[in-house]
């Protein structure tokens, strides 16, 4: 569906017209982010009681709560406790003496994630911050609470590196993760190669994310994740709502042969707007790939369009980024073919907005 007058992206000029305030810049600087933010959790300072823990809970929202997410999926084969992300208000009744609650806010002002930590500062729970400052950092260093704190000037989906890495990095400090050091390393080095394979100097031809973004121009983005890979889904779906301004909707293997693959009758003239866009790992398990094959099939006899985007890398963690990364740039591409600055976010603004009168 792609628009003769819709801008090109192998102009250089369209993105200084359509991206402002560099929004690209920050997909240039994620591979440099993640060895960045990797450091800084193996030099940060965790007190010597923490590995006394039973449980994770992770306190946050949006981009600060994505990178929880990552983390749970990526570690839940091998971490020795549960590892769950919260975003509400209230705190789980279960939080007690055994619980390290992670607190993650890029501002430090997201009102749910500062109203659950106030209620964990009441708790004899284990507790940590993740925050470039604001009044979550205040209320943690009035009580004596380790913050991790970093100073990177990007929207927080943007910082997802420092949302990511320092809690992966911290879990293998505590002893309940092998050591990933080299799979940061090796997955950094992919996310170099990628980038090379995909930045906006690359052009329509060779590169595969502006033929993706294309793709979904016009249409409805519905992204397919499993295992390893679901909250990558996630991901996914919130970058095209927040970068692109796009409707987008994610889906989870196998739960959604249990059901979605029954709705793709009606309506049907839904089936030619919708794209199906499926991330696949070689680490997803035989059974897995076989239902990705057969929802295949499935979307094809729906007249449904779809295409697979498959993982780069040695390891899970490579795989996961790359996929991230291949992302970004998907919904960064098609905010400019929508002719949409991709940084700012007005409707979450105005809620915050009208919250804050209310």
């Amino acid at each position: 569906m792609r628009q003769i007058n819709n801008p090109n992206l192998d102009d250089p000029q369209v993105y200084k017209q359509y991206d402002p305030e560099g929004m690209l810049i920050h997909l240039h600087e994620m591979p440099q982010l993640c060895q960045q933010a990797w450091q800084m959790a193996m030099n940060f300072d965790l007190p010597q009681d923490y590995p006394e823990v039973s449980k994770v809970v992770i306190l946050g929202m949006g981009g600060s709560a994505i990178g929880g997410d990552l983390v749970s999926n990526l570690v839940t084969s091998e971490a020795k406790l549960p590892i769950l992300v919260h975003r509400d208000y209230n705190l789980p009744a279960f939080i007690d003496s055994k619980t390290l609650v992670i607190a993650s806010s890029y501002s430090g002002m997201t009102e749910e994630t500062l109203s659950s930590f106030e209620q964990a500062l009441e708790t004899d729970s284990k507790k940590l911050v993740i925050t470039t400052g604001g009044k979550l950092k205040i209320m943690a260093e009035e009580r004596n609470v380790p913050v991790f704190s970093f100073d990177y000037k990007a929207q927080p989906r943007a910082a997802l590196p420092f949302s990511f890495l320092p809690i992966l990095g911290f879990l293998q400090r505590l002893g309940f993760i092998s050591d990933k050091s080299a799979d940061v390393a090796e997955a950094t080095e992919a996310l170099e190669k990628l980038s090379r394979r995909i930045n906006e100097g690359v052009l329509l031809p060779q590169n595969p994310a502006k033929q993706l973004a294309n793709r979904l121009y016009g249409h409805l983005p519905i992204i397919y994740g499993a295992d390893i890979l679901s909250e990558v889904a996630h991901r996914w779906k919130t970058q095209l709502n927040e970068n692109s301004k796009a409707w987008a909707f994610y889906e989870v293997f196998p739960e959604l042969n249990h059901n979605a693959v029954v709705g793709y009758q009606f309506p049907p003239e839904l089936a030619s707007k919708i794209v199906v866009v499926l991330l696949r790992s070689a680490y997803l398990s035989k059974r897995i790939q076989l239902r990705y094959q057969l929802t295949c099939q499935l979307l094809g006899q729906a007249k449904v369009g779809y295409q697979i985007v498959d993982g780069e890398g040695i390891n899970p963690l490579s795989q996961i980024m790359s996929l991230v990364l291949f992302g970004d740039y998907v919904s960064y591409y098609l905010a400019i073919l929508y002719k949409v600055d991709p940084t700012p976010v007005e409707a979450i603004d105005y809620l915050k907005e009208q919250l804050a009168k209310g």
